[in-house]
């Protein structure tokens, strides 16, 4: 884990256990997410909440509730907002939206999810930077934007358009799953995976025999990201078919 976030998530945790008080972090990627869950799994006093605002969300925020405090009790509405951002004469991807937030100056830790859907799209954001998007956010892309504020109740699921492929690999491991979701060589996969360009579970991995398991995320970078949906039967040849879904 990155020794500030480490030093952050102690300090958290410990005035929370102090003070009997919610805190929190910034919003943090899922490798985050899944490190601070294993930081947590010690903690005696205080419970680890992770939330984006809605259950479809990526990106969280670490919350540390006090001992009164269940996580079904947990409002998060309290800690993060939501807007609805309206596009004129244009669909601006979500790029565009990204690189239009973060030109306001603000930092990526302080925005969680980016649900962009044709002309519309949902910004998750803490507290402190909902009055920034709201007065000026005004362009995004070559696209001029209007945002208001929406109750997290009110954001609609996102619907995820994937593509699916099916393949068949002699054993379920990463070079071999990476390279039949993508479209490239094992040969080629396994020189990613060296290079650093392959994440398993978001988490970077350089372990070209590393094994695959349903519901396991892999991304490569410049390809894509998918999750393996299905693994088993056999080929004729004697191979197992593996299923994933390609986010598109």
């Amino acid at each position: 884990m990155d020794k500030e976030l480490e030093k952050r998530i102690e300090e958290l945790a410990a005035r929370c256990e102090k003070n009997s008080l919610v805190t929190a972090t910034g919003f943090l990627t899922m490798a985050e997410q899944l490190e601070v869950s294993a930081w947590a799994r010690h903690l005696d006093g205080v419970t680890l909440h992770l939330d984006g605002g809605n259950a479809a969300c990526e990106r969280k925020c670490a919350f540390f509730l006090p001992y009164y405090l269940d996580e079904g009790d947990f409002d998060p509405s309290e800690y993060i907002c939501a807007l609805r951002v309206t596009a004129y004469f244009g669909q601006p991807s979500h790029r565009d939206y990204m690189g239009a937030a973060l030109g306001l100056g603000i930092r990526r830790e302080w925005i969680g999810d980016f649900w962009v859907d044709a002309d519309t799209a949902y910004i998750f954001c803490l507290p402190t930077v909902e009055r920034l998007l709201l007065d000026e956010l005004k362009q995004v892309g070559r696209c001029t934007v209007r945002s208001a504020s929406i109750p997290l109740p009110d954001v609609p699921a996102p619907v995820r358009k994937v593509k699916k492929v099916t393949f068949t690999v002699k054993s379920p491991r990463l070079d071999a799953a990476a390279g039949g979701m993508f479209g490239i060589s094992r040969t080629a996969a396994a020189e990613l995976i060296r290079a650093g360009a392959v994440h398993l579970n978001y988490v970077q991995c350089l372990r070209t025999d590393a094994p695959v398991a349903v519901g396991d995320v892999i991304s490569v970078r410049g390809k894509g990201k998918g999750a393996v949906t299905s693994l088993g039967g056999r080929s004729r040849k004697d191979r197992t078919f593996l299923e994933a879904e390609i986010y598109l």
